[in-house]
């Protein structure tokens, strides 16, 4: 079986017009954003039911502290991911608005 060769850059998307290609990166750009604010808000979830699980379901001191640390750790991811994304998104409107050269 022969080996394909494949191009560096697809013949489609170097055909785009410029404006295009910007406007695809520029989408790309904003999913990337909601997808990094979603893993922040399933890994602060999944923290925070952790942390109620150790506390709920085992009495030794040392799980029910681990659990008490990860509730407000949990929350305080999920707090981070919040403002982080959004001051993603407030950069990539300001770069979509800004005149370009």
């Amino acid at each position: 079986m022969r080996k394909m060769d494949m191009p560096s850059s697809s013949p489609l998307i170097s055909e785009l017009p410029l404006d295009l290609r910007d406007k695809l990166a520029l989408e790309r750009t904003h999913l990337a954003n909601e997808r990094t604010v979603l893993a922040y808000v399933r890994t602060g979830m999944a923290l925070v039911v952790a942390g109620f699980s150790l506390i709920n379901f085992f009495r030794d001191y040392l799980y029910v502290w681990v659990g008490v640390v990860f509730v407000p750790v949990g929350i305080g991811i999920t707090v981070a991911g919040w403002f982080r994304y959004r001051a993603k998104r407030v950069r990539i409107k300001n770069y979509l608005h800004t005149p370009s050269a």
